[in-house]
């Protein structure tokens, strides 16, 4: 028999958690948020914030250095005290979530510190610093668990001090060397900044190329970049063995080369251990990649799920976007509401905080021909564009675009260069709206910004 029921428990309080919990409650459900780590999730403590703040710093580094080219003189150093210090105090509170907690509180809910796993249909199980505690969720149970670093099975590793991005933003000095397994977004990221910061970096991907799950322009574009700020990048490399002793790990990559370094850093993707939920309690397979949901974010009877977990993006702004589609879905089969629109994910925005900045949207090229579209692509290189060479140094860049020919509407984008998250969101707009591309042609772009860059991949579509 539960200890207490309740209305509504949500299991784990990341960004979407947070939000759909204080929306339920909001509206006078009884719910219970339960957090093992820190309320607000990964975004605010070791990834979005507080990266963007290193990012940020690093980037200033970088633009101090172009005044040689650009305006006269001027002579850089890399202090990363300030970094460190901001991180700590500004973004984290020293990775106290006390003021989110006050703030869901606030918002009629009630926070439970522990973790939390489906014992039966309608039952959620909280292990507690006091002990366990049975909850009876009579309308629902919402399921946000977020992901953990995914560390690889290479041999040695486990035995070693290595870093996730975790420990990597809770560092309080830069490394004098560090090896960056994996090159996705978050290891593209941190070896740009450490190399800023005076680090030797090296870069190691299993996979052919740098950033794989972008368009194979972007991986040439940052492999250039990264060979110019004398980042090493190996690709096509897996590690086989690592090794630690005297402060310093040994990557044993196949082939018998090895790297060697003061710190590794494992970026290497996220995971989520769904069978530690207990989803297989309401019907769920524990052993899948991600939780299925239908459009409106239900996992099983009673059971909603939403965030990293559900396998459509592992971003902030899709966690969140989900938690109002599943908060309407519950208040309006509880009479409490109305339904929303259902999930739509043609135009999810990326977007990787290098310098150039890498916007993507929609679907790549080879995402798109998989799909068996009739594709078209269209691209144009920053630095030939007007305000690319007005910018000149720094400028590298492009825009690429992706055409469903047979509808004549985008279905994916790429804004690489200077401010390419912002140019971005024209182009998720233009994708989410299906917007002709003959009025995207008929569009005024204004002059000279990067967003004619935009007008110019349109002439290439042909």
């Amino acid at each position: 028999m539960p200890d207490e029921d309740v209305d509504i428990v949500v299991i784990g309080m990341g960004p979407g958690g947070e939000d759909v919990a204080a929306r339920l409650a909001h509206a006078g459900l009884d719910v219970v948020g339960v957090e093992a780590r820190l309320v607000g999730g990964e975004c605010p403590y070791y990834a979005c914030v507080p990266t963007k703040m290193m990012v940020r710093a690093a980037d200033a580094l970088a633009e101090a250095g172009r005044v040689n080219t650009l305006a006269g003189s001027a002579e850089v150093w890399s202090d990363f005290t300030p970094v460190a210090t901001r991180i700590r105090d500004e973004a984290t509170t020293n990775w106290d979530d006390q003021v989110a907690v006050e703030r869901f509180e606030n918002s009629g809910g009630r926070f439970v510190r522990g973790r939390a796993r489906i014992t039966a249909p309608g039952e959620v199980t909280v292990s507690t610093a006091d002990g366990d505690r049975v909850y009876g969720a009579a309308r629902g149970i919402v399921l946000n668990p977020g992901t953990e670093p995914a560390v690889p099975p290479i041999e040695g590793l486990t035995d070693t001090p290595y870093w996730t991005n975790r420990d990597a933003v809770a560092a309080d000095r830069v490394p004098e060397s560090v090896i960056v397994l994996g090159s996705g977004p978050v290891g593209c990221e941190f070896a740009q900044v450490f190399a800023r910061f005076g680090a030797e970096v090296t870069v190691v991907e299993a996979l052919p190329r740098l950033m794989p799950g972008e368009e194979p322009e972007t991986s040439e574009l940052m492999a250039e970049v990264f060979a110019g700020e004398k980042i090493a990048v190996r690709t096509g490399a897996a590690a086989t063995r690592v090794g630690h002793t005297s402060g310093r790990f040994t990557l044993e990559l196949d082939g018998g080369s090895t790297v060697s370094a003061e710190r590794l850093l494992v970026a290497t993707g996220r995971r989520t251990d769904l069978a530690a939920l207990g989803v297989g309690k309401v019907g769920i397979d524990e052993s899948a990649r991600a939780i299925p949901v239908n459009e409106r974010m239900r996992a099983a009877h009673g059971v909603w799920a939403i965030g990293d977990a559900v396998g459509k993006g592992a971003f902030t702004h899709v966690s969140v976007y989900q938690a109002g589609i599943a908060a309407a879905a519950i208040l309006a089969e509880n009479g409490l509401g109305d339904d929303t629109e259902p999930a739509d994910y043609r135009a999810v925005p990326r977007v990787t905080f290098t310098d150039p900045e890498v916007g993507a949207v929609g679907l790549t090229e080879a995402q798109a021909r998989e799909q068996g579209l009739s594709v078209r692509t269209g691209i144009a290189q920053v630095p030939s564009t007007a305000r690319g060479w007005i910018h000149q140094a720094g400028n590298e860049g492009f825009v690429k675009l992706v055409e469903d020919a047979d509808r004549g509407v985008l279905v994916g984008a790429t804004a690489a260069g200077p401010s390419g998250g912002e140019v971005l969101g024209a182009l998720a707009v233009a994708v989410h709206g299906e917007v002709p591309i003959a009025r995207l042609r008929g569009m005024i772009y204004a002059y000279p910004t990067f967003h004619r860059g935009i007008e110019d991949a349109l002439r290439g579509l042909g």
